[in-house]
Parts: C-alpha cells; sequence; structure tokens
C-alpha cells in the first residue's frame, strides 16, 4: 500500500505543496522515490514464500480511508 511518492501528477504541484506533503509524512519527511518502490516490488517478485500481504509503503504515514 504506497505513501505519497514522487510522480509525474505530483511534479505538477507547486514546490511548496510538495515539500508540504513531504513534511506530512513521519518517518523520513520526504516523498518517497519511485527507485524505493521498485525496490519493494523486485523484493516481493523474487520471493515465491511471500504471498496475500500487504506491504506499507508509506513512511508510516497513516491516511484515512
Amino acid at each position: 500500500a504506497p505513501g505519497l511518492f514522487e510522480t509525474p501528477l505530483l511534479s505538477r504541484l507547486p514546490e511548496s505543496a510538495r515539500e508540504e506533503l513531504g513534511n506530512s509524512v513521519p518517518c523520513p519527511r520526504r516523498l518517497g522515490n519511485p527507485d524505493e518502490f521498485g525496490a519493494l516490488v523486485g523484493t516481493v517478485l523474487s520471493n515465491p514464500m511471500l504471498n496475500g500481504s500487504v506491504i506499507r509503503l508509506d513512511g508510516a504515514l497513516r491516511m484515512p480511508p
């Protein structure tokens, strides 16, 4: 379950808005990088024992449904 990541959509926001979003992430206080998301995808695909799990990749940010 991804949190806030640098994406083409977010890149359209003003820098101040992106900084504010990044600062809302508890740890680390920044937006996620696409490479970090890709690293998790690689791990999931390479591990046949992993299945049926929700993995939070969100810097401890908890967004309401």
